[in-house]
């Protein structure tokens, strides 16, 4: 029988019983078995309780060809795993962890059988992901044993474990879990009980507002996919990462977090319900937001919605020089980039001193690109060449595309526009890379608003591929078709959308890094945590508060400001804590101090 609970030494979990053999049991039965535990796999099901077997085969076969595991590890992992679609066959377990379907129905019964079968020291361990751990402790005959356990999928790849404790847990439970999580190679992050606990409670409001982007037709699932993984890093678009997710589990995971919180970020987007309950439920079934080759396969195939290659039929105009406004980090960014792709360029400040500071700093850029093998010495000179610094605007004179890069605010933006209106010839473009501000607002600044468009470059602009080609209600058609055909020359991926606030990359990043402050404001989790619970288990390269402050406090406080103003929701609101921060002027690491404290330079 079971050690009791009060008596339970460092490590003591060496029997462990997994309840349900879908991937992800499987996957953590997989992870048991290879760390050296007994592992008895339950499943109301033989087939698929045969099914994981054959699985555990495959997988542990696959890491004795890779290298991973040598033959008689192999042997000796699969001889620790035995399966039972009796719950009895849990009856000597150390720990018992859960991972039956998101129900609580289900979930109650189990846990109200193994109140009858396992002994009074056994840790009884569900998986949800959104469904309330203290609900289904208080039903417990010992509720102090029962806490949360979510691993990751795959599990035997995701290094997070988050060990969810509610106010009923004992302290000795949540210690033993987080000591076999270690040895098991993960990296444990205590939390709270509320749903979606830290990883998915951000993940899956983004996930959510991306599906109401889609749904508002303001892009299409392609753009919007490539704008989250090119302008963020991101491993998968989140519509692709819906299919792959499941759409109808995202969805009961939505409704769990929207009953907790009332926010309407969490109310679950309409088109969820609409495939759901049209069996369109994502990769499992074939289709989702995307087609796929077969149920269950990871390939994407064409359908009625995939946009046509080719070019687009209106011509573009003729791009031979472009202007490149402002003397700052992005303004010499672009102009590299432009030079880079063999045009000519002017690069205008207001003095002929900020000009030729930026110059020189592409001029560094392009060395350190020389110094790493990526540009041969004669391309870096001849870049160079390309570029002419002037210490006023009339130098656009000749232009065929003037972009500005200049400070991100509104009136700054509209008198440059209106002196661009005046010295660009007839026909010249006119582009804004605003990351935040109505694109129209400066089209209106000038008399010309059907040749302004919004390009909004990715900082660095050598280095990220994403332009957001912004249309006004006013655009010409052949100015989006030229912009369109010039992001392909200078080698980025541009991606269409509308004149409103946040664009998509900042409309979908910004209140997942609001949410993300709101929890550290409610004592919910650490900074460190929820920093490494999305790089872990989002995929994230880096954690919301290590982007915060790379970002700056202040930036990210207007951007969120302009959100709310933008959209009315009252969950945009940005937090109280990043407010208090800016105010105290700590704006991440240009200060030397944000969420974190930075050594000076």
């Amino acid at each position: 029988m079971a050690t009791p609970l009060s008596d339970i030494p460092a490590s003591p979990l060496k029997t462990v019983a997994v309840v349900g053999l879908g991937t992800m049991g499987t996957g953590i039965a997989e992870v048991l078995a290879k760390a050296g535990r007994e592992v008895v796999g339950i499943d109301i099901s033989g087939a698929a309780a045969a099914k994981a077997v054959a699985a555990l085969e495959t997988a542990t076969a696959r890491a004795v060809e890779r290298g991973r595991l040598t033959e008689k590890e192999r042997a000796d992992a699969l001889a620790r795993v035995r399966t039972s679609t009796d719950l009895r066959a849990a009856a000597d377990a150390d720990l018992v962890i859960e991972v039956a379907p998101e129900s609580y129905e289900i979930k109650h019964q189990i846990f109200r059988e193994l109140d009858g079968i396992v002994g009074p020291g056994t840790i009884l361990a569900t998986g949800t992901n959104a469904l309330s751990v203290t609900r289904l402790a208080a039903d417990s005959a010992r509720p102090e044993r029962v806490l949360g356990l979510h691993f990751f999928n795959p599990a035997p790849a995701m290094k997070l474990v988050e060990v969810v404790s509610s106010v009923l847990t004992a302290p000795q439970a949540v210690a033993a879990v987080t000591d076999l999580a270690v040895e098991l190679g993960k990296e444990p992050v205590a939390v709270g009980d509320r749903p979606g606990f830290v990883a998915d409670g951000l993940l899956f409001g983004y996930l959510n507002q991306a599906a109401a982007m889609y749904e508002a037709k303001y892009a299409s699932r392609e753009d919007i996919d490539a704008a989250m993984r090119l302008g963020c890093g991101l491993p998968m678009g989140p519509l692709a990462l819906l299919d792959l997710i499941g759409v109808d589990t995202a969805r009961t995971v939505l409704e769990a977090m929207y009953a907790e919180s009332r926010d309407r970020l969490h109310a679950p987007a309409p088109i969820l319900k609409q495939l759901s309950e049209a069996g369109l439920t994502g990769r499992k079934s074939g289709r989702g937001f995307y087609t796929y080759e077969a149920p269950g396969s990871a390939t994407i195939v064409p359908d009625a919605l995939t946009p046509l290659s080719g070019s687009l039929d209106v011509p573009a105009r003729p791009v031979r020089t472009v202007g490149v406004a402002g003397s700052g980090t992005m303004a010499s960014g672009i102009a590299e980039v432009f030079a880079k792709a063999g045009y000519e360029v002017v690069l205008a400040a207001r003095s002929e001193e900020k000009a030729q500071a930026a110059k020189a700093r592409i001029g560094k850029s392009l060395s350190r690109s020389v110094d790493k093998g990526r540009l041969t010495a004669q391309a870096a000179a001849q870049t160079l060449d390309r570029i002419t610094a002037a210490g006023s605007y009339e130098a656009f004179a000749d232009v065929d595309l003037a972009v500005e890069a200049v400070a991100e605010d509104l009136e700054i933006k509209q008198q440059l526009f209106a002196t661009l209106d005046k010295v660009c010839r007839p026909g010249a473009i006119l582009a804004t890379t605003t990351s935040s501000l109505p694109v129209v607002a400066c089209a209106r600044a000038t008399s010309r608003p059907q040749d302004v468009i919004g390009m909004h470059f990715f900082n660095p602009a050598p280095a990220m591929k994403l332009v957001e080609v912004v249309r006004t209600v006013l655009t010409a058609d052949d100015v989006h078709a030229t912009v369109r055909e010039v992001c392909v020359k200078i080698k980025k991926h541009a991606v269409d959308c509308g004149d409103r606030a946040g664009f998509i990359v900042n409309a979908l990043l910004f209140p997942y890094l609001n949410n993300a402050i709101k929890m550290v404001q409610e004592h919910y989790a650490s900074l460190d945590d929820i920093d490494a619970a999305m790089r872990l288990g989002g995929g994230y390269p880096m954690g919301p508060f290590e982007l915060l402050d790379v970002v700056g406090l202040d930036v990210s406080l207007a951007i969120e400001r302009v959100l709310h103003r933008e959209f009315r929701d009252p969950g945009l609101a940005p937090a109280p804590l990043l407010e208090h921060l800016v105010a105290a002027g700590c704006l991440g690491r240009k200060t030397g101090r944000g969420f974190r404290e930075y050594a000076r330079r």
